[in-house]
């Protein structure tokens, strides 16, 4: 008999995806023991309505870029060929659905695990997942009773990378060479992502 296969979901915005959300994906995969990272690509994130630089057509290029040979990761549209927002809950209960016999694993930042009380029918989220969290610089709130017990956290250096930051970079005309794939460097520069935005602190 087969054993039960782990997948691991780790959804975002990716925009754009940089090392440090690579580092985490190879962490999970590695600490979970997980077959695959599936990484979402959010196409109308609730949480980020009108702070979404580039269209989901380029974020996704862009995953798909920058895990092209990472073993047992891939890139998924089950939010961009979704009507209306990206809600977790509807993503894992749909992956569940094609995988009624996977364990699966949502992976997040630990701000992400902070808010998870306050998305969109939380309790069923930690029905369906079981939780991956990695540490963020400066984070360190108590965590809502819901979470307790839940989740485990993954063994990724704190870093305080941010697309907010690559962003600035890119419309400041400097150099992201050291925070993103060489393939994903290339595609912004190709399709002139980011060139010119407006600057809001968001990560």
């Amino acid at each position: 008999m087969n054993k039960p296969q782990r997948i691991g979901i780790y959804g975002g915005t990716f925009d754009p995806i940089h090392r440090t959300h690579l580092d985490i994906a190879r962490a999970a995969r590695d600490t979970a023991r997980l077959d695959t990272v599936v990484f979402v690509v959010a196409a109308r994130p609730p949480h980020k309505r009108g702070d979404v630089y580039a269209s989901a057509e380029d974020r996704f290029a862009l995953v798909q870029a920058a895990i092209a040979g990472e073993k047992g990761m891939e890139v998924s549209r089950i939010e961009m060929d979704r009507v209306g927002p990206s809600y977790t809950v509807d993503t894992l209960r749909e992956i569940h659905q094609q995988h009624p016999d996977a364990a699966l694993f949502l992976i997040l930042g630990y701000d992400s695990l902070l808010d998870l009380p306050l998305w969109h029918k939380p309790e069923e989220i930690l029905a369906l997942a079981r939780v991956l969290a990695a540490r963020r610089p400066g984070v360190n709130a108590p965590l809502h009773p819901m979470v307790e017990g839940r989740f485990d956290v993954l063994p990724v250096e704190e870093n305080a990378m941010s697309s907010t930051e690559i962003r600035a970079r890119v419309a400041r005309g400097e150099a992201i060479h050291e925070l993103v794939p060489p393939a994903v460097e290339r595609i912004i520069q190709e399709k002139g992502l980011y060139r010119e935005i407006a600057q809001h602190p968001q990560a």
